[in-house]
């Protein structure tokens, strides 16, 4: 069941699906792949000389947010050991199985088709992060779930008690980080890019239509024209770990 690689989704409205793909393709240096989909509600987000980790796709209700997909070599195998750990199949395509955690944060298995080449750092940023917002009743159980599912990649306490970071892997491009909200509410998801510099990132996303929601110690929280928010985050974009100033 071993993962090969991983793709972060992009989820936004259906009614604003175009714009946000014309801000996330200017974010990530990339260009769109042709949609497909039944609705034409999916699309890949392609970057040049390398192999993409980022992809979209318009939901027909409610907010949106983010998902993970994860290529694998043995679809079942993986589905298997994700049910057992507590996971519910919510859907099987056959060569797509979508998932649903423990706590109720959706993710699919599908079979892996050779992506190996991790696209380059973007102006000082890269998307490399799905965050997780699990609520307080669900936290322990999911840490456990997702530390169990992703066998092989190191499952560690973040630098805030309320974090827990799941790193793949070298060479995978997307990593997951669980984060422990403060009241109850649905589990949800949201991507986060590492930085070089958070204040320049934010000015050039700004300038492509984004709007500031609120500042952290080292994250900043942005609104994409869309309507989904997400973070600049004070990482390592090469890495994705905490430089040591911090």
């Amino acid at each position: 069941m071993s993962i090969r690689w991983t793709y972060a989704f992009i989820d936004r409205p259906a009614a604003h699906f175009r714009r946000a793909c014309e801000f996330w393709t200017s974010v990530t240096d990339t260009r769109l792949s042709e949609l497909l989909g039944e609705r034409q509600e999916f699309v890949t987000l392609l970057p040049e000389g390398a192999d993409a980790c980022v992809k979209a796709q318009a939901v027909e209700a409610g907010p949106g947010g983010a998902h993970l997909d994860f290529p694998v070599e043995d679809v079942p195998g993986f589905v298997a050991s994700a049910t057992r750990l507590g996971a519910e199949v919510v859907a099987d395509h056959g060569t797509l199985v979508v998932l649903r955690s423990p706590a109720g944060q959706l993710f699919c298995a599908e079979p892996w088709r050779g992506a190996s080449v991790r696209p380059p750092v973007v102006r000082g940023s890269r998307l490399d992060q799905v965050c997780v917002d699990v609520p307080p009743s669900s936290y322990t159980a999911e840490v456990a779930f997702w530390s169990g599912l992703l066998d092989g990649w190191d499952s560690v306490p973040g630098s805030l008690p309320e974090f827990h970071v799941l790193k793949p892997p070298p060479g995978l491009p997307v990593r997951v980080l669980l984060q422990r909200l403060g009241e109850e509410r649905p589990v949800s998801a949201h991507l986060d890019l590492a930085c070089a510099d958070i204040e320049e990132t934010r000015a050039e996303h700004e300038k492509l239509g984004a709007a500031l929601v609120a500042r952290g110690a080292h994250w900043t929280v942005l609104r994409d024209p869309a309507g989904g928010t997400y973070c600049l985050t004070g990482r390592a974009p090469e890495t994705g770990g905490l430089p040591s100033r911090c």
